[in-house]
């Protein structure tokens, strides 16, 4: 293999070990393009892959390039965006297919500074882009990034929280310095930590790196508390969810009384939940008093 720098053995391993191991996902097939990329990162942001990938390939269908998704409206977006949550990110991805549109030549930029300008587009998702889709030798941390690096280098079961400045020095000393191996094991590092070196039930036993500094300590628990997991149940963005799947369902706009029947438990908290999706622009509200989603109100 090419010199691979001063972590030569930890990516030798991991290398190997995704090219025989890693799942076979939709957007990491040949021809895939730097706009479908991008599409399945914002996509996969806090949402898991079973759900995304079915409706990733929906949008790519749909949407093959940036110029198809800027011509439909947000209303069509939001409804194609279904249930994978955070409906934003629909926004933020039509709003970024527009610019790439008039201002890119319909083409995903390929270096990181130019991602950034894009509307959605913050430091994880531009790197993402320019290794995965474009080959570029840059560090790529997300959360499964972060924590392989603590457990494996530092010795520390959890990473603690984010840093950009020690995360991107952390990846960026462990990229080999041929690039597209750099590009290969960037994939491979996120790959480990989604499948195996997982949060609350690494399988060790799996691992296929022989030395692991927090294994060698013999696996020192969280230092302090452990975080709390973040309950869905009875929370305003259950009730937006809820909201939004009445409106998602309605080729016409929807009048009040229906959605009071939404939530009945805290008819507060369903006013709150239904002023957010407003004020983010989510839902409108027609000359009339009813709701429909964003460019659906007829106004």
């Amino acid at each position: 293999m090419t010199d691979s720098g001063p972590s030569g053995d930890l990516a030798e391993t991991l290398v190997d070990w995704f090219r025989t191991d890693a799942r076979d996902l939709p957007w990491r097939r040949p021809g895939v393009t730097g706009w479908q990329i991008l599409v399945s990162e914002v996509m996969l942001q806090q949402t898991p892959v079973a759900r995304v990938a079915p409706i990733w390939e929906d949008w790519i269908a749909r949407w093959p390039v940036p110029s198809a998704m800027a011509a439909a409206g947000r209303g069509e977006v939001l409804r194609a965006w279904g249930k994978l949550g955070y409906p934003r990110r629909a926004m933020r991805l039509h709003d970024c297919a527009a610019v790439l549109a008039e201002q890119h030549g319909d083409r995903t930029p390929e270096d990181v500074e130019t991602l950034l300008t894009l509307p959605g587009v913050g430091a994880y998702t531009a790197r993402a882009v320019a290794c995965f889709a474009y080959g570029q030798r840059v560090p790529v941390v997300d959360t499964n990034v972060r924590r392989v690096i603590a457990r494996a280098i530092h010795g520390r079961a959890d990473a603690g929280n984010p840093s950009t400045t020690r995360d991107l020095a952390d990846a960026q000393a462990l990229l080999p310095t041929d690039v597209p191996t750099a590009v290969t094991f960037s994939a491979a590092l996120m790959e480990l930590g989604a499948v195996i070196c997982k949060a609350r039930t690494p399988d060790c036993a799996r691992c296929p790196l022989s030395e692991c500094a927090w294994v060698a300590a013999g696996r020192p628990p969280l230092e302090g508390p452990a975080r709390t997991v973040q309950k869905f149940a009875g929370t305003d963005r259950q009730v937006r969810g809820l909201l939004m799947d009445v409106l998602r369902g309605s080729d016409s706009p929807v009048a009040k009384p229906r959605l009071d029947q939404v939530w009945t438990a805290d008819p507060g908290q369903r006013e709150r939940a239904l002023a957010s999706l407003l004020d983010d622009g989510l839902v409108e509200q027609t000359a009339h008093g009813d709701f429909a989603l964003a460019g659906e109100s007829g106004s």
